[in-house]
């Protein structure tokens, strides 16, 4: 579960750094963050697929 939550970390600051870009103007920038976001999403169903199955434990 820990490299999950790694995963997110580098995910969500990678989506940050584009979205900002984006926001100044730059449409690459935003092509990158819509991707960042969708794989942020494929993680924390990841995380929180883990976490339910640690809680039975």
């Amino acid at each position: 579960m820990k490299e999950i939550v790694e995963k997110i970390a580098e995910a969500y600051a990678s989506f940050t750094k584009d979205a900002s870009s984006n926001i100044e103007g730059n449409k690459a920038a935003g092509t990158r963050a819509r991707k960042a976001s969708l794989e942020l999403e494929k993680l924390m169903k990841e995380f929180r697929k883990a976490s339910l199955e640690e809680s039975k434990k």
